[in-house]
């Protein structure tokens, strides 16, 4: 079983830079894929961006392409999401998750197993 505990969230004026981590303790082998999904106020969960812990395929969502960077350093099974130009409507909380699979929709919800507690970002206009 996996566990997952995210760090890094907090408060900021649009435009602004934040970095979360997860880390994940337990057995995570090079077929799991470790994501960062994000819910905000009154709608629906949605997928941000995920990592193979494998090798280098990365899938972001088109509202964060070219803003965010997802980065991981296997040693201390973590992942790292760089956000940069942060915008109001992503005051969400986000959250971190894990599963093994192959292809297909990597950012969908219920394709993910393993989730953390979330860390909350907000950010001011």
């Amino acid at each position: 079983q996996v566990q997952l505990v995210e760090s890094g969230g907090g408060s900021m004026q649009a435009g602004g830079s934040l970095r979360l981590s997860c880390a994940a303790s337990g057995s995570i082998d090079s077929t799991y894929f470790m994501a960062w999904f994000r819910q905000a106020p009154g709608k629906e969960r949605e997928g941000v961006a995920t990592i193979s812990t494998g090798g280098s395929r990365t899938a972001y969502a088109d509202s964060v392409n070219g803003r965010f960077t997802l980065s991981r350093d296997n040693a201390k099974k973590t992942v790292y999401q760089q956000m940069k130009r942060l915008k109001p409507e992503e005051l969400a909380m986000y959250y971190c998750a894990a599963n093994r699979m192959s292809g297909g929709n990597l950012l969908l919800p219920w394709r993910y197993i393993s989730w953390g507690q979330g860390t909350q970002v907000t950010v001011s206009s």
